[in-house]
């Protein structure tokens, strides 16, 4: 974007626009903590802007593409994958961040390197590298993704990491690392992270109960009047869409409709609840919002008992589905194998991997080079050095490079 005299919008106009334009309780990219290695900064981009380019340039970013949603990577093309669903995240992330005032640059950072540190076969994966890594920290997704922006990446020739601002870094952590964990620290004390990490973290949660039930009914696994019936939430949508609409749609067009409705209907719940919330506590900026006890960002009471009722139908009926757990646990089985195998022979890790192995303990290491492969990897190397063909769908096989 140019002014009229023809130079280019410098960084400081795009700070000034932020003192003008966000609310009092919004993150300024002026008032950043900074981050933890030195970086001059640039005359076009805020340190956020920053932030979110190198988050997409990164390698563990491009893996996201072939890593499991809830079906497993190649099931189907139209199915979500982890990429996928990372972009829906951000685009809900900065309504949010765009209707509350918020810095838009900030929540979609986050909400773009949410799930970096997910491991192949979705949630599956994730619980099966937890337990095996159980009296060594365990193993977390969020953490992860703070462990690959600040170690496992490597981009730079004087430091590890992308090297990202302290508030991309704290938008990270949903959950606090045990003491025990690699990436333990007390760098993130407050009580809870901005208002901006809210709003990501909140798109996220929406964002997989909506597209999870469209793959879920494209694929034939769940159906509409069953689910009308043990979801308040959906029937209520569904049920206020006029019958004149939905009788001229066919069932997909129907489907994404309601979809459509379900999102609408909770990106305004959570908008008007939460300026409600902001309002009341008085807070004027963003280290007050830090400190308020709890979350600001957040659905009506009565919208979070109806998501509560919803996420338990979808464990129910579609991640406990024989036809989602049965490929999943037998990729699992593969994940547990690759584990033992690679302790047994770290010669066979990445370059990257094994040059950790001064650094961080051996089962650590492995649990990184594993978190960082995508489906397609995990399968093809579990036929390279078990010998055995997986019979599942490959994907994209896609070194996890680390």
């Amino acid at each position: 974007m140019h002014d009229s005299s023809g130079t280019p919008r410098s960084r400081l106009e795009i700070q000034s626009c932020e003192s003008k334009f966000l609310a009092p309780y919004a993150q300024r990219s002026f008032d950043s903590r900074g981050r933890r290695f030195e970086d001059p900064s640039q005359d076009w981009r805020t340190p956020f802007q920053r932030d979110r380019d190198r988050v997409i340039h990164s390698r563990a970013f491009r893996r996201l593409e072939y890593k499991t949603q809830v079906f497993l990577n190649g099931s189907g093309d139209h199915l979500r994958t982890r990429l996928t669903h990372t972009i829906e995240v951000a685009a809900i992330a900065r309504n949010f961040a765009r209707a509350l005032r918020l810095n838009e640059d900030l929540t979609e950072t986050i909400a773009l390197a949410h799930d970096l540190g997910h491991s192949p076969f979705g949630h599956s994966g994730e619980h099966t590298l937890n337990e095996l890594m159980q009296g060594e920290g365990g193993f977390e997704h969020n953490i992860q993704s703070l462990r690959i922006v600040e170690t496992l990446e490597t981009k730079y020739p004087n430091h590890p990491g992308l090297n990202l601002s302290w508030e991309v870094r704290e938008g990270l952590l949903k959950h606090r690392p045990d003491r025990n964990h690699p990436n333990w620290t007390d760098e993130f004390s407050t009580a809870n992270p901005s208002l901006e990490a809210q709003a990501a973290n909140l798109a996220d949660e929406i964002t997989y109960y909506s597209h999870d039930l469209d793959d879920g009914l494209e694929a034939g696994l769940l159906d509409e009047s069953h689910l009308a019936a043990n979801s308040p939430l959906w029937d209520r949508i569904t049920s206020g869409i006029p019958e004149n609409v939905l009788g001229e749609m066919a069932t997909e067009h129907r489907r994404y409709y309601a979809i459509r409705c379900l999102l609408d209907y909770l990106v305004k719940d959570i908008v008007q609840h939460s300026l409600e919330l902001i309002e009341s506590s008085g807070i004027t900026s963003s280290d007050e919002a830090r400190q308020w006890p709890e979350r600001l960002i957040r659905p009506t009471p009565s919208t979070t008992h109806e998501l509560s009722r919803l996420r338990k139908y979808l464990f129910q009926n579609l991640y406990l589905n024989d036809e989602v757990r049965s490929p999943n646990e037998r990729a699992t089985s593969m994940l547990r194998d690759l584990f033992q195998f690679y302790q047994f022979r770290p010669q066979e890790l990445g370059e990257g991997s094994r040059s950790r192995l001064s650094q961080y303990n051996l089962k650590r290491v492995v649990c990184d080079y594993l978190a960082g492969m995508t489906d397609g990897f995990a399968l093809k190397a579990y036929a390279e050095h078990l010998g055995r063909q997986p019979l599942l769908p490959f994907g994209s096989g896609i070194a996890a490079d680390n």
